[in-house]
């Protein structure tokens, strides 16, 4: 009915913003193709694009917020992009993007002499947006914007992600998709900080590193997001008729933030060259030191077979793990895993094939974990899985996926299949300040083990009793 608002729907969906071959004239047209979902999502982008000053004066930089938001809208729709998974909508993640950091806006407009004041702490670097909002204020803004939107009954998929974008590994309780979108807003609202950075240079190479490590991505990927960004962000500000300053590409940013720093270094140079050279020596003999150390860690942590933690590594992680899971009263989870029949394959095969597949094992139980849970080598060919904040159920359907997995899994190795099956004893521990014992957790683990080896192996038995708290039982 609004003629105006149609006619703003329609430039988009023509637009290469979605590049479709044939022109689309009416809304139902958009609809039938893009579905209703997205045709949504756009309306409410323009409507929320569009919110104009709450008064006269107001100090609140509404153009910088935009251009902020609509970035990060744009980053996470360039970003799901990569993944390459069919079952994604980019118009999702393009929404999340857009409404991550609406809790500014509200917190802007309700307290308009307030908030300002927060802003100013965060840009002379004394400490984030979140934490300001929070001394003043009394809440952030990405909980404040999750509580409104959650109050207004939008989806789940929409004000969960907005509550833990800047914390997504706190968010232990959503499912994979939500988890995902989590994800991929966050690395957005960091592709945003780059682009508006002045000394960008540590933070591409965080963003690449934790990109990679998280999301997957490859270097050509991140590659192409870094080139390509820029320029997306600029056309969506014309598609959406938005009047704000060129976006930069990150080459060109990285060129003026190098540019700056040689003149800087340069003028220090002319003053105290002897001490630049030192300068220099020193952070050699501290690369040189820091890689040395890495070595060291990895011989230190790493089963040299398998590549996965080691049994010291280990015992070390789960000591401390166990003292978070007792101060924070969560659950905490054990599995205990062992190949089947493993002696049979190196008495038939060899050692050779033994140990291929430990090493197959591990890369395949590797995949099939979350990111916060660890596989460590326990001994031989038992393996043993670390679940923080895990219960019984979930603990279940991770042992679950892992013994599926392996079984699917076709070991090949020099033309030949090998059928592998694991057994997986499950123990939890739910702590309500009682004296926890480390090998008391493990053994009931291994117990478990043993009742799933006693009953046919290729299974997953949970430790009974099932209600057992710290050191003692229920």
């Amino acid at each position: 009915m609004d003629i105006s608002l149609s006619a703003k729907v329609l430039k988009v969906v023509n637009s290469a913003f979605y590049s479709f071959p044939q022109k689309i004239s009416t809304i139902h047209q958009a609809v039938s193709i893009l579905g209703i979902n997205a045709v949504r999502n756009l309306v409410f982008s323009f409507s929320f694009l569009s919110i104009e000053p709450a008064r006269p004066g107001d100090p609140f930089d509404y153009k910088d917020f935009w251009k902020r938001s609509l970035a990060a809208a744009v980053s996470a729709r360039l970003i799901v992009t990569k993944l390459k998974k069919n079952d994604l909508e980019p118009e999702e993640f393009f929404i999340a993007g857009l409404l991550e950091n609406a809790g500014e806006l509200f917190l802007a407009r309700t307290y308009p002499k307030d908030y300002p004041r927060d802003r100013s702490a965060v840009s002379a670097g004394e400490k984030s947006l979140c934490e300001a909002e929070y001394e003043t204020l009394g809440a952030d803004h990405s909980f404040i914007g999750s509580e409104v939107f959650k109050a207004w009954r939008f989806p789940e998929v929409l004000w969960r992600p907005i509550r833990f974008h800047h914390t997504p590994r706190a968010d232990s309780g959503a499912d994979k998709k939500l988890q995902l979108i989590t994800h991929v807003i966050h690395f957005a609202g960091l592709l945003v900080n780059i682009l508006h950075s002045r000394s960008p240079d540590k933070q591409i190479k965080a963003f690449r590193a934790r990109a990679k490590a998280t999301l997957r991505l490859s270097d050509s990927d991140i590659d192409d997001i870094f080139d390509s960004v820029h320029s997306e962000v600029n056309a969506a500000a014309d598609y959406f008729g938005l009047k704000v300053e060129k976006t930069r590409s990150v080459a060109e940013i990285l060129q003026q933030a190098n540019a700056e720093l040689s003149v800087l270094n340069m003028s220090y140079d002319q003053m105290n060259r002897e001490l630049v050279q030192a300068k220099v020596r020193l952070e050699t003999l501290t690369g040189e030191l820091e890689e040395k150390n890495r070595v060291l860690e990895s011989l230190v942590h790493i089963d040299g077979l398998t590549g996965v933690y080691n049994h010291r590594f280990f015992q070390d992680f789960l000591g401390k793990e166990i003292t978070r899971a007792t101060r924070h009263e969560r659950p905490i989870s054990l599995v205990l895993g062992d190949i089947d029949h493993f002696k049979n394959f190196n008495d038939t095969y060899g050692h050779q094939v033994g140990d291929f597949i430990l090493k197959e094992v591990c890369t395949v139980a590797q995949d099939s974990l979350r990111e916060h849970d660890i596989i460590a080598r326990y001994g031989g060919e038992e393996f043993v899985f670390v679940l923080p904040e895990t219960d019984t159920e979930g603990a279940k359907l991770v042992a679950e996926r892992l013994r599926s997995v392996i079984a699917d899994h076709q070991f090949k190795g020099d033309d030949t299949s090998y059928q592998v099956t694991m057994s997986l004893g499950v123990a939890t521990m739910s702590p309500e300040g009682e004296t926890f014992k480390k090998n008391e957790f493990i053994g009931f683990a291994d117990e478990a083990l043993f009742n799933a080896k006693q009953r046919g192996r290729n299974r997953v038995e949970i430790y009974s009793p099932k209600a057992r708290w710290f050191g003692r039982k229920a």
